[in-house]
């Protein structure tokens, strides 16, 4: 049995998380594909898959395996496609996770472009507020946003754009419960928050040096659209970046608040992938097309109109 097509084999049952979508990929039998994974625990004399009925996960040592099976087998697949000097052509799977705000309003446009010019590569989006893993969950890239950086030592991250961090909140509610005028009045609002993240702590501007508050409030939601949606319904104010409520806050459904107080603050989006000596033509192509992309378009409102936007 060709161990390199176990190889390969092994690889999609992990992707797939089944046999199944591992032979339909491989265009083989799902007990064709067993056969070709067992051949591969005997070769290593290893095992590197727990089986069950309903799914297949690797065991520790197969994510082991198979981190270090992906990279050679992308080098390989590149060295196969390269004749002389010629440029690699990006094809493939291509694993892409995104914060869901920036895939909904931004991102999506973006990749349908990306796939028109690229047809060989399959975009896979995954949509999500949550931080992924990026080489244990498998994905070849991640959209992140992070006001205090990206520290993780085994990433490389490449800002593509830059979004502010704004305290905010819906005419409907500053009508109903008044506009806070200074740092203190914000003890009396509902703070929104999202989950994971603590609520801001502020220093009172007519306080004594040391004298700091918290905001608070009773709804907390892991959701960066949900909570948007919660501060349009007006159940209070939030902090939240423009990437998320840029169209709100030039179209009047929110506005920025105590902007002296509280500037926004940046937040940059970066586009994040693992960190390997030879990049694959499809990783490569996909955050350079971003780069270009989002560098020559103006998603947001500026750090000035936030603050020409602010209710005096």
């Amino acid at each position: 049995m060709d161990t390199l097509i176990s190889m390969k084999v092994f690889r999609h049952v992990v992707e797939a998380g089944s046999f199944v979508g591992a032979a339909e990929r491989m265009e083989m039998s799902a007990a064709m594909a067993s056969k070709h994974v067992m051949h591969l625990e005997q070769q290593l004399g290893a095992r590197l898959l727990n089986r069950t009925t309903r799914r297949v996960a690797p065991t520790e040592a197969g994510r082991e395996y198979f981190e270090r099976l992906s990279q050679v087998l992308t080098e390989l697949e590149e060295a196969e496609q390269v004749v002389g000097a010629a440029s690699v052509v990006p094809q493939g799977r291509l694993r892409v996770s995104s914060l869901s705000a920036f895939g909904l309003s931004y991102l999506m446009s973006a990749v349908a472009d990306y796939a028109a010019q690229y047809p060989k590569v399959t975009v896979e989006m995954t949509l999500s507020d949550r931080l992924v893993e990026l080489i244990d969950e498998g994905f070849d890239v991640a959209i992140r946003a992070s006001p205090t950086g990206l520290k993780s030592s085994s990433l490389i991250a490449r800002q593509i754009a830059t979004a502010h961090l704004v305290l905010c909140a819906s005419p409907e509610y500053l009508r109903r419960h008044g506009t806070p005028e200074k740092l203190a009045d914000l003890a009396r609002h509902n703070y929104l928050q999202y989950a994971g993240v603590a609520a801001p702590e502020l220093g009172l501007a007519n306080g004594d040096a040391g004298q700091r508050m918290r905001l608070s409030g009773n709804l907390i939601v892991n959701h960066l659209e949900a909570l948007r949606v919660l501060v349009l319904q007006g159940a209070g104010i939030a902090m939240l970046g423009t990437e998320v409520i840029g169209g709100d806050l030039a179209a009047g459904r929110l506005v920025p608040l105590l902007v002296n107080e509280v500037p926004p603050s940046e937040l940059p989006i970066h586009v994040v992938y693992a960190s390997r000596r030879h990049l694959s033509a499809k990783v490569r192509s996909f955050v350079d097309f971003l780069a270009t992309r989002f560098a020559n378009e103006a998603l947001w409102p500026s750090f000035e109109q936030i603050m020409a936007l602010a209710v005096s």
